[in-house]
């Protein structure tokens, strides 16, 4: 019986053993810098540069994220990203940028009818750096919306719903 208890304490204290140098492992390994910055790009159906119950999702928009040194312009990050099925793209960034101003940009809109550029809809600024309180990895950007050519012909019923006045 004695016998027993004793190889039973080994094999626990073995184990014990092994939890702590695996522990001591992942502590040094080193942790994961990246940044994650996520985002939609939709067409404006009614020209009114926001969002609408009627807005649709652009799959394969191209955005540019641009991250300039605060004091020198000198652009430091330029990432392309396409939009997925949903109008939603991920970009990955190395390292941190707290001397950068860090903005993504409408590129180009696969929609022939959704292609208008506005400035108030053409760039969403973010913050990417680690020391702003923020746990988690990925940073959010607004939405970002090309325009259609011509407002969905529903939208003054749609703003009314919304509780703005029709546009005629």
């Amino acid at each position: 019986m004695a016998k027993t208890c004793s190889v039973a304490v080994l094999v626990a204290a073995a184990a014990l053993c092994m939890a702590a140098l695996i522990n001591v492992a992942e502590a040094r390994r080193e942790k994961d810098t990246s940044l994650y910055v996520e985002g939609k790009v939709y067409c404006d159906t009614c020209r009114v540069q926001f969002e609408t119950p009627v807005s649709e999702f652009i799959v394969g928009a191209t955005v540019t994220l641009l991250c300039r040194n605060r004091m020198t312009e000198v652009v430091s990050v330029e990432i392309d990203a396409v939009t997925d099925q949903s109008g939603k793209y991920t970009i990955k960034v190395d390292g941190d940028h707290a001397d950068s101003i860090c903005e993504v940009h409408l590129t180009n809109s696969p929609r022939e009818d959704c292609k208008e550029v506005t400035a108030e809809l053409n760039a969403a600024r973010i913050v990417l750096t680690s020391d702003v309180g923020v746990v988690e990895p990925v940073r959010y950007a607004n939405a970002l919306g090309f325009m259609r050519k011509e407002a969905l012909k529903n939208c003054g019923e749609v703003l009314k719903g919304m509780g703005f006045l029709p546009i005629n």
